[in-house]
């Protein structure tokens, strides 16, 4: 049977490895890891293979992949990374732990588990520089002195997101200052945190260089697990497989041709005016590949293919170098832009490696 096209092949024990290695680094210093799988849409293989590494939680942003996981008996304890009002009842139903930052979705989240009989834990999130979720921390005090008065709530942790909106990196400050804030929380209301979860894969850096990772205890990662890469800077991370996953797609035309078009340039399907270098004549190779599918910017080509382009669903590259027929495979290295995209795309079928190659 022929391999379908486009497809994207997936190492499970690639990604199991990175698991391994990412949770024994931490593990040095005493911080868990959840395994972030909203990249790759839920996949429960994907998630079996970040358990099997050692990662303490599954976490996704989205409650229908923590549902999907479940559904296929995927064993573990799932947090939820965004929580909404409007799906209280499926959060409590289906996460053991949601992270949250607003008042008016707690008390919704009190009231579907007071309805079902469950107690719902929660990580509340602070604002430390990103600008994307979090309670100011002056605001903190309050805000945890209107959640204990909630029944069927219990707080199980303090986080903080940074580098994904504003490109705040973590550093020793702002871990700082979410370890004061949670030994202030414990002292001020009589409480025990034993989740302190500091951030995602860009606090790689932060780890290495830090002598003190006070109370931070939690960790969630995502693409450092499934790409290898931390996310300050797209630096490999020693130790760990970049190429868990790779976009092949097919060569549907390769012919020479001249590299500037002819005619009076105008706008492109995407309403920009393009420009070209004229290179002369060149083998021009198109791949049944384009935006629809995948960022073309997120990807990366490792046969001498130089990618000049694309539209809706026709990536071209400059084959000079190359000698690719009609019916031939390219395989790209993705980003995480690139993977996110291309997981959710069902004209790309997903293929499981379970051997390493």
């Amino acid at each position: 049977m022929k391999s379908l096209l486009p497809r994207i092949e997936i190492s499970l024990p690639k990604i199991r490895h990175n698991a391994r290695v990412l949770s024994t680094l931490y593990r040095k210093k005493g911080i868990s890891l959840m395994g972030v799988t909203k990249a790759i849409l839920g996949e429960p293989l994907i998630a079996r293979a970040m358990i099997g590494g050692g990662v303490k939680f599954i976490a996704d942003s989205r409650i229908e992949n923590i549902l999907k996981m479940k559904a296929a008996g995927v064993s573990t304890s799932f947090v939820l990374l965004r929580t909404a009002f409007s799906q209280a009842e499926s959060v409590v139903l289906g996460a053991d732990i949601s992270l949250n930052t607003e008042l008016e979705t707690i008390l919704e989240l009190s009231h579907q588990a007071k309805l079902l009989q469950k107690v719902h834990r929660i990580i509340i999130m602070a604002e430390l520089g990103d600008r994307r979720e979090g309670v100011m921390p002056c605001d903190f005090p309050a805000f945890i002195a209107s959640v204990l008065s909630l029944p069927c709530i219990d707080i199980v942790g303090i986080g903080c997101n940074l580098a994904c909106y504003g490109g705040i990196e973590p550093d020793n400050n702002n871990m700082g200052q979410l370890s004061i804030l949670a030994n202030t929380i414990e002292e001020k209301f009589s409480l025990k945190l034993p989740i302190v979860s500091g951030g995602n894969s860009a606090n790689y850096r932060w780890y290495q260089r830090t002598l003190d990772s006070g109370r931070i205890n939690n960790l969630r990662l995502g693409e450092s697990i499934l790409l290898g890469r931390e996310t300050v800077n797209g630096e490999v991370i020693v130790g760990l497989h970049t190429d868990a996953f790779r976009l092949i797609a097919e060569v549907i035309e390769s012919k020479d041709k001249s590299s500037l078009p002819s005619g009076t340039i105008g706008r492109d399907a995407f309403g920009n005016v393009p420009s070209f270098l004229d290179r002369g004549v060149h083998r021009r190779v198109i791949v049944a590949l384009g935006r629809q599918d995948v960022p073309v910017s997120g990807l990366k080509s490792g046969e001498c293919l130089e990618i000049l382009g694309s539209s809706s669903d026709h990536l071209v590259l400059d084959g000079e170098n190359t000698t690719l027929s009609v019916g031939k495979e390219v395989s790209f290295g993705l980003d995480y832009k690139a993977l996110l995209s291309a997981m959710t795309s069902p004209f790309i079928a997903k293929s499981y490696v379970s051997q390493y190659s």
